[in-house]
């Protein structure tokens, strides 16, 4: 029999880790090849993690809840064959420091026997379970099991999360730097009887639904209530005459799809657009860090797309300006179709320097949307409406019909100024209108 080392894999550059939100197998559970082991999230991305082998898992080396770091081993499978494989990279560095890694073997040895024996203070209890890290962490920063037991936990079946407990430590460290020592646990006790009465009025009857917020849900509150604490939002409206774009879509749209395979939809037009006007306010493709400004080199404009469950998330077109109109189509619908089967990689949503919602989607003619942090800007996108409008000529005015729709545009007041804020989205109509009705594609 041969025993196989299943690796939390690589998910992108910028992902060094990754929380075990569940095991969909157990130890003794027959495994097919790709056949999902575990469930696994990073900041805003569910994935899951497959076999690379037919075998029967042995060994889970984490619990649920538990933070790996990429590249280390989660689980072991045991497979027909030899003994247990390790990588090829791997052979000749090991045989060379051999003595030494029987040292450091021992060393990790004492060091856990050592850890085991400082975290023996802190116990689970059959509705409170502590997982060794949220346990090191606890003994290393002078947790008590009182106070470890006080801490609301937002993993599964309410299990304190390192970031539940990283979060308390936080909280507790800048109570300790106005407080003195003695009164700091009366303190959090009165803390918490002022939050308990905070939520007091809110009060479930027997006929009432209590709905448990998703994972990704608080993560999506959290994120908001954040950005409106963080920025000073301020908006400005403009409606766009959208009927040569409107008319020359509905000409060519058939004709591409028998030739490139995709549904044209009005989303990478928009998309262009704003990419374009990016190009020309480079001062609304920025961030601000501290008292600082980063100006971003690229333009990677963040798309908001609705899940199934209702959540929200934002997949990125990277370098949206470098892309022609066949481009952006095929990324859109790329991203769009994969948010919707939860088929997202981390990187996918990671990098974005601008963000666009199409709130039109939903019937809404405009908007107010909060920004994407740390991002300074963000445009919803109205519903295109069939509405009368004056329309100038040479020989005068005139009443017609035209397609317009509303763009909203949210930005950060701390950083853009109104001036910039209207030229920017007033750039966005001006691409729009200026539509080429004969253009090919």
């Amino acid at each position: 029999m041969a025993k196989i080392e299943l690796k939390l894999p690589k998910m992108g550059e910028s992902v060094a880790e990754a929380t075990i939100t569940s095991w969909l197998k157990e130890v003794g559970d027959v495994i097919e090849a790709d056949e999902p082991v575990l469930e696994i999230a990073t900041d805003k991305v569910d994935s899951e993690v497959p076999s690379d082998v037919d075998g029967i898992l042995v060994e889970k080396l984490f619990n649920a809840d538990d933070v790996v770091q990429v590249g280390q081993t989660i689980a072991i499978i045991e497979t027909e064959g030899g003994e247990v494989e390790t990588p090829a990279d791997d052979l000749s560095e090991k045989s060379a420091t051999s003595e030494t890694d029987e040292h450091v073997a021992k060393a990790e040895d004492i060091v856990s026997q050592a850890k085991e024996a400082v975290t023996s203070t802190i116990t689970s209890s059959g509705d409170r379970f502590y997982s060794p890290l949220v346990k090191n962490i606890a003994k290393e920063e002078g947790v008590t099991q009182t106070e470890l037991d006080s801490i609301s936990g937002t993993g599964k079946d309410g299990r304190v999360t390192k970031h539940d407990i990283l979060k308390y430590l936080d909280s507790r460290g800048q109570q300790a730097t106005s407080e003195p020592t003695a009164v700091k646990t009366e303190s959090a006790k009165l803390q918490s009887v002022e939050k308990a009465s905070a939520e007091a009025p809110v009060v479930a009857s027997g006929e009432d639904e209590i709905i448990e917020m998703s994972r990704m849900g608080k993560l999506i509150a959290h994120h908001m209530v954040e950005s409106t604490q963080t920025s000073a939002h301020v908006q400005s409206f403009i409606e766009a005459d959208v009927t040569a774009i409107w008319n020359w879509r509905k000409k060519v749209k058939d004709a591409f799809y028998k030739r490139e395979g995709e549904n044209l939809t009005f989303t990478p037009i928009f998309m262009e657009a704003v990419a374009k006007a990016l190009r020309d306010f480079p001062l609304m493709n920025i961030s601000v860090q501290g008292d600082t400004i980063i100006k971003k080199k690229n333009i990677n404009l963040g798309m908001a797309a609705a899940l199934p469950d209702g959540n929200l998330i934002v997949p990125v077109i990277k370098n949206a300006d470098q892309l022609n109109l066949v481009g952006m189509t095929k990324k859109v619908n790329d991203l769009a179709n994969r948010a919707r089967q939860n088929q997202l990689k981390p990187d996918d949503i990671q990098g974005g320097t601008y963000t666009v919602t199409n709130v039109g989607t939903f019937g809404s003619i405009m908007g107010t949307p909060i920004i994407n942090q740390p991002q300074v800007g963000i445009l919803a996108l109205g519903a295109i409406r069939k509405v009368p409008a004056v329309i100038e000529t040479p020989e005068g005015d005139f009443i017609g019909i035209r397609y317009r729709m509303f763009l909203s545009h949210s930005y950060d007041h701390r950083v853009v100024n109104g001036a910039l804020g209207g030229q920017f989205v007033k750039a966005v109509k001006d691409y729009l209108e200026a539509w080429d009705s004969n253009r090919e594609i």
